[in-house]
């Protein structure tokens, strides 16, 4: 396996290698949804960062977008009027362009490839800066921060949603270990082939898609990004977590699941495990997450507002 990369220049090129390569595949493995479902799930999460009353933003910067998860749903459901997506990867952005065309979009969002740490936007150019499942990938989040803060409007909201908490990682390795344990055996029960890695038949995965576990280079405890945006500038700074039950369920059948070739898996388990998942987030927000303190959760969400 290649070494982790431990140079800004590194991450960067590895970050875009791998999600250039996964953009083809993106959606389906995450079960990114543009229709009812997934607008449900970003304004869920939206209303639980920012509160009950929101928006309409007049315009919205996505750090990060890649297939446009958070950003087509919301242009959809009417929260944000102009939107522009970017992300360091170009064919997350192609994957992005093609999907906002599929479903009548094709001229409402605006891509641009970019930086979070550089980004090529005038002072003060929007009402909402945001991205989910980003902050992570960046080298530096402290120089990001000051560009978000930057490049937001005074009185404008910070959003970032999907970010991997310290602890909660560590605690959503334990799942992961049991599904491995237990990977030979389910495939065996549903007659699948081995995936990449798991058999000496298989011919391996494409070289830049096989660069998955070099991307993430931070996790964060709440206090780490509540120091990022403070130190940037931000007010108003909140931090909770999301996700417990609905982690450790989504990380047992994603280990299976790539464990075995994703060609063979039955669509009636695809059903079973993003049903699932769905059920055990709606027990997450209603029950644990207001009672449980943020750094257990395997994500967290920040909000903050420019003075």
């Amino acid at each position: 396996m290649a070494a982790a990369p431990t140079t800004p220049e590194a991450i960067r090129e590895v970050n875009v290698r791998y999600h250039d390569a996964a953009a083809r595949s993106y959606d389906a493995k995450w079960g990114v949804d543009l229709g009812p479902v997934g607008q449900a799930q970003v304004l869920g999460k939206v209303r639980k960062a920012l509160g009950p009353r929101f928006g309409p933003f007049a315009r919205s910067l996505e750090i990060g977008a890649g297939t446009g998860y958070f950003t087509l749903n919301l242009v959809q459901a009417g929260v944000v009027r102009s939107a522009t997506a970017t992300d360091i990867a170009p064919g997350m952005l192609e994957a992005l362009e093609a999907s906002a065309a599929r479903i009548g979009m094709g001229d409402a969002i605006e891509t641009v490839q970019a930086d979070a740490e550089s980004l090529p936007f005038a002072d003060a150019s929007f009402d909402l800066v945001m991205g989910h499942a980003v902050l992570h990938h960046i080298p530096d989040p402290a120089a990001a921060f000051a560009e978000f803060h930057r490049v937001l409007r005074p009185g404008g909201t910070l959003l970032f949603a999907g970010e991997p908490s310290r602890r909660g990682d560590r605690i959503a390795a334990y799942p992961k270990r049991v599904a491995l344990r237990l990977a030979p055996a389910w495939r065996r029960a549903l007659r699948l082939r081995p995936g990449h890695g798991f058999g000496e038949e298989d011919r391996g995965a494409p070289a830049d898609e096989a660069l998955e576990g070099l991307v993430d280079v931070h996790s964060f405890a709440p206090d780490d990004l509540a120091s990022h945006a403070r130190a940037a500038g931000f007010d108003r700074v909140r931090v909770r977590g999301e996700e417990l039950l609905a982690n450790w369920f989504g990380w047992t059948n994603r280990t299976l699941e790539a464990s075995a070739r994703a060609e063979d898996i039955p669509w009636l388990w695809t059903q079973y495990a993003y049903r699932g998942y769905l059920a055990l987030q709606h027990v997450d927000r209603l029950l644990l997450e207001p009672r449980l303190p943020p750094a257990i959760f395997y994500n967290l969400m920040i909000a903050a507002r420019r003075p």
